[in-house]
């Protein structure tokens, strides 16, 4: 269990800070905007551009990426529903779906598959369909229903996706990998720079948020915060068991890795997104601490009934 507390140490050490940064206003007050815009628009990108073009892309074709994304489409579309059937907002119901399915793979995935499942390239899988299936279809969903004068034209619902910093960084890391292309350690070395600024500049921003905050799951967001912490901290799990045991007949290690990476709590990242597009921020913020929270106790039950 050491990779799990490690994980969890990292994490809560850095939204610390940024509680008592945001309790003093050492950043003023828009410091939370500043970090969010910078971790979206520059320090994201290149992030995920460097680690993509180094990923071996043959994880895309294997049993456990069917199993992440079939447990993904089940718990978002679960969320999905009832906002249809509630009749809540585009932008509530795509942040809380995510929230409810996309799972912290990097900053407590990495650790906690080193230490746990001893194997850190099991949550590549996760990473690379998350970065490009989930986040390109919700920020395009997300950027086609905000309000404009005039209704998308066919050629901006075509190329919204391919205007997004995140989706570009994304795509550009997989078209690197594909080519086979090494890129030079000194072309590498600025986007490796600029990347190690997106986690922390994500969890600063989080603390930043909690100051002056109710206790979760207590106000105007309380249904959907508790539907998606239900779907993300119980409800996939469970999804991915049945599909890795059920559907693809796993068992021993491969099962046991499939139900970790599926009960790891809701990505920060998501309240990055939550911000940008000023939509559901309360819903994120709240969604990523319970599950977080929750995360540990889930993953050592899961440890104690399939480790």
């Amino acid at each position: 269990m050491g990779g799990v507390i490690t994980g969890f140490g990292v994490i809560a050490s850095i939204i610390v800070t940024g509680y008592v940064l945001g309790r003093r206003g050492a950043l003023g007050g828009s410091g939370r905007e500043v970090l969010t815009r910078l971790s979206f628009n520059v320090a994201s990108p290149a992030l995920l551009f460097s680690t993509l073009a180094r990923a071996d892309l043959s994880v895309v074709v294997s049993t456990p990426l069917l199993v992440t994304a079939l447990s993904t489409f089940v718990v978002a579309g679960a969320f999905v529903a009832v906002g249809a059937v509630r009749k809540w907002s585009v932008g509530r119901t795509t942040i809380g779906a995510l929230c409810a399915s996309y799972v912290n793979a990097g900053n407590l995935g990495i650790p906690i598959a080193v230490y746990v499942l001893g194997d850190a390239s099991l949550v590549a899988p996760v990473l690379l369909f998350q970065q490009l299936v989930m986040t390109p279809i919700a920020l395009t969903v997300i950027d086609l229903s905000r309000p404009g004068e005039h209704p998308p034209s066919m050629l901006r619902r075509l190329t919204t996706p391919f205007r997004n910093p995140i989706v570009i960084g994304s795509l550009s890391g997989v078209a690197v990998a594909a080519s086979g292309w090494r890129v030079p350690g000194p072309v590498m070395e600025p986007f490796s720079l600029m990347g190690g600024m997106a986690v922390p500049a994500v969890l600063l921003a989080f603390g930043i948020s909690l100051p002056g905050s109710e206790l979760p799951g207590r106000g105007e967001e309380r249904g959907p915060v508790l539907l998606s912490v239900a779907l993300k901290s119980f409800g996939q799990p469970v999804v991915a068991w049945a599909i890795a045991a059920g559907v693809f007949r796993l068992g021993g290690p491969a099962l046991f890795a499939a139900v970790v990476t599926s009960a790891l709590p809701s990505a920060q990242n998501l309240f990055t997104y939550a911000v940008r597009y000023d939509t559901s921020t309360i819903l994120a913020r709240e969604s990523i601490l319970l599950s977080t929270v929750l995360a540990a106790p889930v993953l050592i039950t899961v440890a104690a009934l399939l480790g």
